[in-house]
C-alpha cells in the first residue's frame, strides 16, 4: 500500500484556556535573588519544582523529626568523607540533628587516617601495579588493633575505632566523626564486606573479629531503624550497594520483631540514582505512609546546602 501524507484539516483544537498545565508563573517560578542573601531566602527562592522542592521537603522533615524527638539517621559512602565535609556534618552531629551515623568500611579507614594524619585517600592507579596499594602500616595494625580490643570489650566496629582514635590521642582526632559520635554517645556504625577494604589485605587482619565487630553494629542500627517510625528520618548519601541493602535487612528484622516502622522520610543524595538507593531507600521503605526523596548533585554542594537550610530552621 502506497501512503500519502496526512491530511491535518479535520483536526480539532481547543482553547488554551481550558488545558491543565504543570508550571504556572504564580505558583513554581523562582523567587528573585539577590546579593547578601539569608539562607532562608535563597530557598525560599527556588522554584517549587523538582530537586529544589525534595531538597526544601527534606530539610522539613528534618527539622520536623527532631522536634519530635525521633531519629535522623545519616548512612553515607567513603567518598562523601572525601570531599572534605567532615566540618559540616560534625555540625550537626553537634547540633544534635544527626542522632545516628552508618558508615561503609572505606569511610571508617578514610575517618581514621584523617584523624592520624589530616590526609587520606591514596592515588591507587600510580601504586597497584607495584604493590603497595593500601599497606600503609599505621592504617591496617592500628584499626585493626582496635577492633581487636574493642570487640574483646563489647564494643561494634563504629565505637571500637572512634574510641581508640580518642583514647589514643591522635593529632586530628577533632575532624574524626566517629570520634566525635563515640564523645557524644550516639551510635555510630560500620558496615563491611570482607575483602572490600584495604585492612583486611594486612597481617593482623582477623576476619573473625572484623565479622563480629560489624555484625554488633548491624544489630545496633537495627535499633535505630526501628524506631523510625512516625516521624523519624533516614538519609542515604553516596552509597549504591552496601547501604542501601543494610537499612532494608535491618528494617525487615525491625518490621518481623513487631516494631511498627511507617510514615517515616527517606532521601538518596548522590551525583546519579542507581538501582538500589531508589528501591531499598526511597521507594520500598516509604510505599505506605512514608515520603521518599531523591537530590541528584555533588555532595560537596548539596550537603553543605542541605546543612545550611536545615540549622537555619532549627534556630
Amino acid at each position: 500500500m502506497k501512503y500519502r501524507p496526512m491530511d491535518l484539516a479535520g483536526v480539532q483544537t481547543y482553547p488554551i484556556a481550558e488545558r491543565k498545565n504543570k508550571v504556572s508563573i504564580q505558583n513554581d517560578f523562582a523567587g528573585p535573588v539577590g546579593a547578601g542573601m539569608s539562607v532562608a531566602g535563597l530557598l525560599a527562592a527556588l522554584p517549587a519544582q523538582l530537586g529544589a522542592e525534595a531538597l526544601n521537603g527534606v530539610i522539613d522533615a528534618v527539622v520536623a523529626a527532631r522536634s519530635l524527638g525521633k531519629p535522623v539517621i545519616l548512612a553515607m559512602g567513603a567518598h562523601v568523607i572525601k570531599c572534605g565535609l567532615q566540618p559540616v556534618l560534625k555540625k550537626l552531629i553537634e547540633a544534635d540533628v544527626i542522632t545516628a551515623v552508618a558508615l561503609n568500611g572505606a569511610g571508617s579507614i578514610h575517618d581514621y587516617e584523617l584523624s592520624l594524619i589530616g590526609e587520606t585517600s591514596e592515588d591507587v592507579g600510580a601504586v597497584l601495579h607495584c604493590g603497595t596499594f593500601g599497606m600503609a602500616e599505621e592504617t591496617g595494625s592500628h584499626i585493626n588493633r582496635a577492633l581487636k580490643d574493642g570487640v574483646a570489650r563489647g564494643m561494634g566496629y563504629g565505637e571500637a575505632v572512634g574510641r581508640f582514635i580518642i583514647d589514643n590521642a591522635n593529632p586530628h582526632r577533632e575532624w574524626s566523626l566517629m570520634a566525635t559520635c563515640v564523645e557524644r554517645d550516639i551510635p555510630v556504625t560500620v558496615h563491611v564486606a570482607l575483602g572490600t577494604d584495604i585492612i583486611h589485605q594486612h597481617p593482623a587482619a582477623d576476619g573473625a573479629v572484623i565479622g563480629e565487630a560489624t555484625f554488633r553494629d548491624f544489630r545496633l542500627l537495627t535499633s535505630v531503624v526501628a524506631d523510625l517510625g512516625d516521624g523519624g528520618v533516614y538519609l542515604n548519601v553516596g552509597s549504591a550497594v552496601l547501604l542501601p541493602e543494610v537499612f532494608l535487612k535491618a528494617l525487615s528484622i525491625a518490621q518481623n520483631l513487631g516494631h511498627h516502622v511507617d510514615h517515616f522520610s527517606t532521601a538518596n543524595f548522590d551525583m546519579q540514582q542507581h538501582y538500589r538507593p531508589l528501591q531499598n531507600v526511597v521507594k520500598r521503605p516509604t510505599s505506605g505512609k512514608g515520603r521518599g526523596y531523591t537530590i541528584t548533585g555533588h555532595h560537596e554542594i548539596m550537603i553543605p546546602l542541605l546543612a545550611a537550610g536545615i540549622l537555619d530552621r532549627l534556630k
